[in-house]
């Protein structure tokens, strides 16, 4: 099976400015991210920015760099801009290796691309895992999915879904989560068909990816399907804040895996 990783990498990060170029383990974290995807199966990697300081940066390590618009609000709207500039073929696998992932598992990134190619109905694949702390499930910054009974899904949220009614009262954060109900948070690693990624080129922000600031939903208004595999290991921290920064250096700094 052949795919192709396009890392998107924007400078002017609201929550962390200069993101892609923070250090971790005398790195810049852009670098530890495209580390990630040479060690997958892919057949080409390049990172898509506007910013012509992370292009300095991740040429001279070695990266293919395309430069996009800086109107993009989306990575999506980014690698989709690559795809149509590279006129790529309408089967080939793009997957979005988001460039705030340096400890993402290159198994992971393989396992996306498997997805979606065992799914020829599918525009779209991506990751999950399982919810076992309920300080996760009702974090808004950790996002929940919910699927059907062909692992499709249904929506996406930042909200705790399924609301098992009967478990969540007024003291649902004291309790335990339900035996009975399994919760799933979504793993923020893409794969698209190119043909599809031309199409969502095309496709207006809909009401409901504004209101959770969840560019997936986009696909879902739109008609498209998504396939969700559970991940078979753990994806690592990615990085949003400055604390997230501070967590992940820590563990470059004990886990040789990472160094």
């Amino acid at each position: 099976m052949g795919f192709k990783v396009i890392i998107p990498a924007r400078y002017a990060s609201s929550r962390l400015p200069g993101k892609p170029l923070r250090e971790i383990a005398g790195k810049p974290l852009i670098q530890h991210v495209y580390e990630r995807a040479l060690a997958s199966g892919a057949e080409e990697i390049s990172i898509a920015t506007d910013d012509w300081r992370i292009r300095e940066v991740a040429e001279a390590f070695g990266a293919v760099v395309h430069m996009t618009s800086p109107a993009h609000e989306t990575g999506t709207e980014r690698i989709a801009e690559v795809v149509l500039s590279c006129a790529e073929c309408d089967d080939t696998i793009i997957v979005n290796l988001q460039g705030d992932e340096p400890q993402m598992s290159p198994q992971l990134i393989d396992q996306v691309a498997g997805a979606l190619e065992a799914h020829p109905d599918a525009q779209s694949a991506t990751l999950c895992a399982r919810i076992e702390d309920k300080a996760v499930l009702f974090d808004p910054n950790t996002v929940k999915v919910v699927l059907d009974n062909h692992g499709y899904a249904l929506y996406f949220s930042r909200a705790p879904i399924p609301w098992a009614r009967t478990d969540f009262d007024a003291n649902a954060r004291s309790l335990g989560l339900p035996l009975d109900t399994t919760f799933y948070r979504h793993i923020g690693i893409y794969a698209y068909r190119a043909g599809y990624l031309k199409r969502f080129s095309t496709l207006a922000p809909c009401i409901l990816e504004r209101t959770e600031s969840l560019e997936q939903l986009r696909m879902l208004f739109h008609g498209g399907r998504i396939y969700v595999e559970e991940a078979s290991e753990q994806p690592g921290h990615h990085v949003e804040t400055a604390e997230d920064l501070q967590k992940v250096q820590n563990l470059f700094q004990t886990n040789a895996l990472f160094k």
